[in-house]
């Protein structure tokens, strides 16, 4: 099992109930003294192996592509061979005004949540397919439910979704399932970075009079969505268990928020949506 941006919130939570569930994880992390400290809070710390993995750097995949070969010869990535299951779980969130979001915001916002979330997923198919394992990608409900300011992220999320459906269909004669995980608010660190994200947006003079009480309200629907948030560690055990149904199932939406949305998004014509979303919003 490897799972990706375990250093914090759903993904440390994540290696950490699966390692205890009698799983070997490969904990993806940026830094070795958190892997460590990772490894050191598991009931049986040889199950929990941390693993150096930026997954938007190249050549990180490709050595992770290589240990996850290692441990498989040795039988210990899978017991049949190869690797079992792969949580894709690493991500940022960045927010805005798209009209002010920069090329360089957009492309760091795919280059986490999509391009290398493809990557690690392409260099552990062979793994995976020899396996017949599973792939969970951590999206989002922002991944069906889109809102204003919040664009970077909603499209990054809305890729990944397009990438599970697509999965879905390509893998089904390799025997690899695939799944898509969809909460709604987790009280994790994201949250916190990106109102200082929100913090740094620069309202220009000849823009305040459309996005002047842009910034107020995000700080405002940010700190309500970390208050709220339910812990990493209940969309842990939805994660351990889409990997260990008998029939995984194309979608896991968690925490009764992200139901909402999706109800309302399905019910509510779209402009009294939007009207909705901006009295939300306070905008």
């Amino acid at each position: 099992m490897l799972i990706t941006g375990a250093s914090t919130g759903i993904g440390r939570a994540s290696a950490l109930r699966l390692a205890d569930s009698g799983w070997t994880v490969l904990a993806g992390v940026r830094d070795p003294a958190t892997g460590e400290q990772l490894a050191a809070q598991a009931q049986d710390p040889d199950r929990l192996l941390p693993l150096i993995l930026d997954i938007t750097d190249p050549d990180q995949v490709e050595q992770a592509a290589a240990r996850v070969a290692e441990l498989a010869a040795d039988g210990v990535a899978s017991s049949a061979g190869g690797l079992d299951g792969l949580v894709n779980n690493a991500g940022i969130g960045l927010g805005g005004p798209l009209e002010l979001i920069s090329r360089e915001d957009m492309q760091r916002q795919f280059d986490v949540n999509v391009f290398g979330q493809l990557a690690i997923t392409q260099a552990l198919l062979p793994a995976l397919r020899l396996a017949k394992g599973r792939i969970v990608l951590v999206s989002s409900i922002g991944g069906r439910v889109a809102m204003g300011f919040n664009g970077p992220y909603a499209a990054s999320k809305f890729a990944l979704e397009a990438f599970g459906d697509v999965l879905r269909v390509e893998l089904a004669s390799s025997g690899v399932k695939v799944a898509l995980l969809e909460p709604g608010s987790v009280a994790t660190p994201i949250w916190s970075k990106a109102r200082s994200e929100t913090a740094a947006i620069v309202i220009p003079p000849e823009l305040s009079e459309y996005y002047g009480r842009v910034p107020a309200a995000m700080e405002k629907v940010l700190a309500g969505t970390a208050s709220r948030g339910i812990p990493p560690e209940r969309v842990a055990e939805v994660i351990d268990r889409a990997l260990s149904a008998p029939r995984m199932r194309a979608r896991y939406v968690v925490g009764r928020d992200a139901r909402a949305m999706l109800i309302a998004r399905t019910l509510l014509p779209d402009l009294v949506f939007d009207r909705l979303a901006r009295r939300v919003l306070g905008v």
